[in-house]
């Protein structure tokens, strides 16, 4: 149902007529200046924030508006359909409008940040929309999942006023340090969609946004009146420099923000992010002296599970998930692996922060743990079995310590026979006068580097596990 105020029925009469005979100048005066900005060029729609623009900005850069945070701005919806843009057929369009970093660095980190601010800020939203001053606009809707932003439907055939309140401030996301830290500027897009064949608002018409920076209460007013007394102090030709400061803010075409899209059906058409499942497949040993009844997998090379320049979207998803990077899963979701890859250090700790940062990067390279220890071990063949390797010989695997330990050896020896770590004993080593000695922490502690051991088993008569014997 469209909202509007309750109003006697004869101020509708003239309301509408009333209201484009007073924003009449306006309207010629913002329109002349876009024709003024862009050329000849002229797009179907405009939207102009109601805030003043800053004049201590140089003419070659991008405007900046200051907000005052909780403060209701009115975004007036224009159109200029009837005029020269018929390609339009549905009687109603879908407007999104978000709160977005403008830096591109803050933008990866959109997920992080945010979430960090649900956390601090619990129940509380980023941008709210001001449903009664609002005009003009059909089913206002903010989805509690993203808090950034707000949607709404309204009749293209005629002008439409959002009023929204950003409840954050640019300081939030900025590093607290020493205090007066200037904020981090952020964006305000809108994205206008029509209908499709089937009546879902997935056709992208237009898209425009401009840049802001929010303060405490009253603080944008203080921050606009020290620009302009900035400027005033400057000489005649300095002040050519910068660009003059309107009282409205008219937003610049863009391209539409990139889950735009998705958002606009994640209802109907969500899907869970890919999941990685593993399962190792468990292994047993025989009687004696013998080998695991997997032979042929347990001497085959495991697939390297590093990260390729042609990984693909769907396996870099998996890799993520695999390392434990499942947090950012989301926020990869178009990355493939030559994308990932192609990232630095210092990249990946900005985006991530400093210990996932890290941990990622050393992932990404294949940097392993050094190993404190480093042995061979070869599994005992049973007499009347063939030689496995091509030409005869011994197959020996490298067992890399990282504790020196029975217990990091067990777990080596179960994950080269791929059996739980429980089902070893104990573990002997053979003299060559034939006794067994029980391995101890110590005795692992005195090997030495790339010392090699054939291994065989024997069953414990008392329990289901085995005794592993190094020769």
């Amino acid at each position: 149902m469209l909202f509007c105020h309750s109003q006697p029925e004869s101020y509708h009469q003239h309301s509408a007529s009333y209201i484009r005979e007073a924003l009449a100048p306006f309207l010629k005066n913002e329109e002349a200046r876009l024709m003024a900005e862009n050329g000849a060029k002229r797009t179907p729609f405009q939207s102009i924030l109601c805030a003043a623009t800053s004049p201590a900005v140089k003419q070659q850069e991008e405007s900046l508006t200051y907000l005052n945070q909780g403060q209701s701005y009115e975004i007036r919806m224009l159109n200029r359909k009837l005029v020269e843009y018929t390609d339009i057929s549905s009687k109603y369009v879908k407007s999104i409008v978000r709160v977005v970093f403008h830096d591109r660095r803050m933008q990866y980190m959109e997920h992080q940040q945010l979430e960090g601010w649900r956390w601090n800020r619990p129940g509380d939203r980023i941008l709210d929309i001001d449903i009664p001053l609002s005009v003009g606009i059909l089913e206002p809707r903010s989805d509690p999942l993203h808090l950034n932003t707000i949607e709404f439907l309204w009749d293209p055939n005629k002008n439409a006023s959002v009023f929204i309140q950003v409840n954050c401030i640019s300081t939030e996301f900025t590093p607290r340090k020493h205090g007066g830290e200037k904020g981090v500027p952020f964006r305000i897009q809108v994205d206008t969609f029509t209908t499709n064949e089937h009546g879902e608002y997935m056709e992208h018409i237009h898209s425009s946004s401009c840049q802001v920076k929010v303060f405490k209460p009253k603080g944008a007013d203080r921050k606009l009146k020290t620009d302009r007394d900035k400027i005033d102090k400057k000489a005649l030709q300095d002040r050519e420099k910068y660009q003059p400061s309107h009282e409205t803010t008219q937003l610049k075409e863009c391209s539409p923000w990139p889950d735009a899209l998705n958002l606009t059906i994640h209802s109907s058409n969500s899907t869970p992010s890919p999941v990685y499942h593993s399962s190792p497949t468990s292994c047993g040993f025989t009687d004696g002296n013998c080998s695991p009844n997997q032979q042929g997998e347990l001497l085959m090379p495991r697939r390297s599970d590093h990260l390729l320049p042609s990984t693909s979207l769907q396996d870099t998803q998996e890799w993520l998930h695999r390392h434990r990077f499942s947090p950012f899963s989301r926020l990869f979701s178009s990355f493939s692996g030559g994308d990932l890859l192609r990232m630095s250090r210092e990249d990946l700790i900005q985006i991530c922060g400093p210990a996932d940062g890290i941990r990622l990067f050393n992932t990404m390279k294949g940097r392993c743990i050094q190993p404190r220890l480093t042995i061979y071990a070869c599994q005992q063949q049973p007499r009347n079995q063939p030689p496995i390797k091509p030409g005869g010989g011994d197959i020996y695997h490298a067992l890399y310590l990282e504790e020196l330990t029975v217990l990091d050896l067990s777990e080596k020896i179960a994950m080269l026979y791929n059996i739980p770590p429980q089902q070893i004993t104990h573990i002997y080593r053979q003299k060559p006068s034939g006794i067994h000695v029980l391995v101890s922490d110590e005795m692992v502690q005195n090997f030495r580097e790339e010392t090699s051991f054939i291994l065989s088993t024997i069953r414990d008569e008392n329990t289901d596990g085995f005794h592993v014997v190094l020769k």
